[in-house]
């Protein structure tokens, strides 16, 4: 069965997209050399078949750090916290996009790390829009299998109720794990967009769950992903130009709040969402 997920994965990877979508992962990769492995497309965009006047999603793999920076203390910033994120503008078409090694990659796409933020993103739908070579592609695709099973075996036990159930509630559980924008709810949504695809995923990834792996932890993971949330945003204000502005177009439009940045919050968006962030939580705006 853990073939079967295999194929699944791999299908659904390799599925087409909008050819302005590999375009810029084309040029993502271009911008980081050699040392480029892989570039995956995922998120909203994805979702909703949207691409102008949003921001795309994407994770550039590489080979290692050191290659994959001119500037040594980004890839010390990268391998120390990972991943590091970066703005990205081609043919009209606005992007972030995550870089993570391939051995990172793998790691955090499992069940070896309590740290739910890519594991939780490559459970849902995404799509292979560039790589390096066919062993390159290979390797992605069977770490984006490990996705799905590290999901679902830390949420159990899971609560009754129809196959889609499990998908809802993991995904429930991955949300209060991190410092979210969404709406209640917004979880749930993530299922019910496209609800075939989870009904056939949920079999041959629980089938590809490896025994003894241990489920729950959730207190643990919720108080060292909110942590790491907010060291990931201070990390953001050294290596993310324009990361105010992304932070508050992110929140406006997931949460439906009209947040609007003073000139010295964009100089300092550090002490900008050190400010902002009482607020929201006391609003509900992030969780």
């Amino acid at each position: 069965m853990a073939s079967a997920l295999l194929a699944l994965v791999d299908a659904e990877l390799n599925e087409p997209v909008d050819p302005r979508v590999k375009e810029m992962a084309a040029a993502i990769a271009t911008k980081h050399g050699e040392a480029s492995r892989a570039v995956l497309f995922y998120g909203s965009c994805l979702r909703e078949k949207q691409l102008d006047g949003l921001m795309l999603d994407f994770y550039l793999i590489v080979s290692s750090y050191d290659a994959a920076y001119h500037k040594g203390w980004l890839a010390k910033a990268n391998a120390l916290i990972p991943p590091n994120v970066f703005p990205f503008q081609h043919d009209g078409l606005a992007a972030k996009y995550a870089v993570l090694s391939e051995a990172d990659f793998h790691r955090l796409n499992g069940p070896e790390t309590r740290s739910v933020s890519v594991w939780a993103r490559f459970a849902q739908p995404s799509r292979l829009v560039w790589a390096r070579d066919e062993e390159a592609g290979d390797r992605a695709i069977a770490t984006v299998a490990r996705a799905a099973p590290a999901l679902l075996a830390a949420a159990r036990p899971f609560p009754a109720g129809d196959e889609l159930e499990p998908w809802r509630h993991a995904f429930s559980l991955t949300y209060s794990a991190e410092l979210r924008a969404e709406r209640k709810g917004r979880s749930g949504s993530i299922v019910d967009t496209d609800p075939e695809r989870y009904r056939r995923f949920l079999q041959p990834a629980l089938a590809a769950i490896a025994p003894g792996t241990p489920s729950g932890g959730w207190a643990r993971r919720r108080i060292e992903g909110k942590l790491l949330s907010l060291v990931r945003l201070a990390k953001a204000s050294a290596t993310y130009a324009g990361g105010a502005e992304y932070i508050a177009w992110k929140i406006n439009r997931h949460a439906g709040t009209n947040i609007e940045l003073k000139p010295w919050q964009k100089r300092h968006p550090l002490l900008a969402a050190i400010s902002l962030l009482p607020r929201l939580l006391r609003s509900g705006a992030i969780r």
